[in-house]
């Protein structure tokens, strides 16, 4: 067993990079439910939330290039790693937050899984003045009472049944003649 990892009740936006040591036949068949769990030493894992693929797959982008530009890693964590995320051949193993359905889990990867690293995606800045129209406050239509509710919804349904029986009036009148 590898390095037991601690996953805190509630991550978000963290991307787990593991190098798979294995076959390529072996790595494609963690794909299969359960197969991942069990390497990984836990119950279960959203496989939603999990990529495994041949690190030649991503070319002249690399695995570099995938994390920052395709995963939105910011390019100043991966300084450190960035040699040995190059370096790195065969199959990897990307796991995002998510795939733990926010709890607390601890990974213990089986001997052939190593952690490279982990890193926080670019989370989107929400920040803005809060709107002050009137029609952003809450509750601004005029409301009605149940029974005036009930009376309108009788009116429009009467229109539409007029109508409707109008229509299908007309349509006959027109096939007889």
């Amino acid at each position: 067993m590898g390095v037991v990892q601690h996953i805190p009740a509630g991550e978000r936006g963290v991307i787990r990079v593991f190098d798979l040591d294995m076959r390529p036949e072996q790595a494609r068949f963690l794909r299969e439910p359960g197969a991942l769990a069990q390497v990984l030493g836990i119950e279960e894992i959203d496989l939603d939330h999990v990529e495994i693929f041949p690190i030649s797959d991503l070319e002249e982008l690399g695995l570099v290039g995938y994390l920052t530009e395709g995963c939105g890693v910011p390019a100043d964590q991966i300084t450190g790693d960035g040699e040995t995320l190059q370096a790195l051949t065969g199959h990897v193993l990307l796991v995002r937050s998510h795939a733990f359905g926010g709890q607390e889990t601890h990974l213990t990867p089986a001997t052939p899984i190593t952690l490279i690293g982990a890193y926080g995606e670019q989370r989107p800045q929400w920040t803005g003045t809060p709107i002050q129209t009137e029609s952003a406050k809450p509750f601004t239509a005029p409301r009605l009472s149940p029974r005036a509710g009930r009376s309108k919804a009788r009116r429009i349904g009467a229109s539409l049944f007029a109508v409707i029986m109008t229509l299908i009036i007309l349509a006959v009148l027109k096939m007889v003649t």
